[in-house]
């Protein structure tokens, strides 16, 4: 048996699919689960027991692998990225009273315990956690992922199609390597099967610069947007009112700071197959026909 945290939400959803699809059984922890549950009875959910350590192992009890993909995109009220780190260590305790024997954790390209930016400041903690534990563990380390349900990319599809001017901070040449949702989750799969202790880059064969993507999605969508180039705090403050107006918000600045510093690329071989040009050029029908919002996806119920 596998237990998938967010199995109802993006990057899980796609795991869990996969493990189905192998003829595996999966349950998922989550933060709502009262979600859209496209597996219907095949995936059974348990809630996050975050402050009952005991209760959230029993969910877990006869698991073989625990595949983790629980974290938080930015900080919102109570939910914080200090929080979410607490919470997944509470989620490695509760694995490990289990008798969980393997984790396969979901990180980010270039963690740092000594960052600036909380998101790969905390990734990087966990990281140091999971080496810790009891259990064998593969951690994986995917950029920007893309796929049907991915937000980031669909928003910026969303803008070039109903803009008149779409504005890259600054000069655009810093780099993004965007990795598939199924390449993802296929990695994860294959080593979550694996005996060894791993630390995998999952990223895409092909990298941009910001710019450059931009510019291939607007001519994939027939976007007739004008794309400038501006100060970083002018997008940032576009973005800011965009996002008012959208109830969500669209972009951070530790986000975009972590962009512009080239974290979301990787120097090792790419572990993705899927190509962003093809994925895009394939979905340009769809692509941006609809804004995500961040808010009522994730932050409403965090899973």
């Amino acid at each position: 048996m596998n237990v998938v945290t967010g199995a109802f939400g993006y990057t899980g959803k796609y795991i869990a699919r996969r493990l189905l699809e192998a003829g595996e059984s999966v349950t998922t922890l989550t933060g709502n689960p009262g979600r859209a549950n496209e597996f219907g009875t095949a995936v059974k959910a348990f809630p996050f027991r975050f402050d009952e350590p005991a209760a959230m192992a029993a969910s877990m009890a006869g698991a073989r692998v625990l595949y983790n993909t629980y974290w938080v995109r930015f900080d919102r009220r109570d939910t914080t990225h200090g929080r979410a780190v607490r919470n997944t260590v509470a989620l490695i305790r509760a694995a490990e009273m289990a008798g969980v024997e393997r984790i396969v954790h979901i990180s980010i390209t270039n963690p740092d315990a000594n960052s600036s930016l909380p998101y790969f400041r905390g990734k990087a903690l966990l990281e140091e956690e999971i080496r810790r534990s009891k259990m064998g563990y593969a951690i994986v380390r995917p950029t920007v992922i893309f796929g049907a349900e991915d937000i980031l990319i669909n928003n910026i599809a969303f803008l070039l199609r109903r803009l008149p001017v779409f504005l890259v901070p600054g000069k655009g040449q810093y780099r993004i390597q965007p990795v598939a949702a199924e390449d993802v989750a296929r990695i994860a799969v294959e080593a979550g099967h694996a005996a060894e202790n791993l630390t995998i880059d999952a990223v895409g064969p092909e990298t941009f610069g910001f710019g450059e993507l931009v510019r291939l999605i607007a001519r994939t969508v027939g976007s007739r947007a004008r794309i400038l180039n501006g100060p970083p705090w002018l997008a940032l403050f576009a973005a800011r009112g965009m996002g008012l107006a959208l109830g969500d918000v669209m972009l951070t600045r530790d986000e975009l700071d972590g962009l512009m510093a080239n974290l979301l690329v990787s120097d090792r071989p790419p572990a993705g197959h899927i190509r962003f040009s093809e994925w895009i050029a394939a979905n340009a029908a769809t692509a941006g026909r609809r804004y995500a919002s961040e808010i009522r996806r994730h932050y409403s119920a965090v899973s």
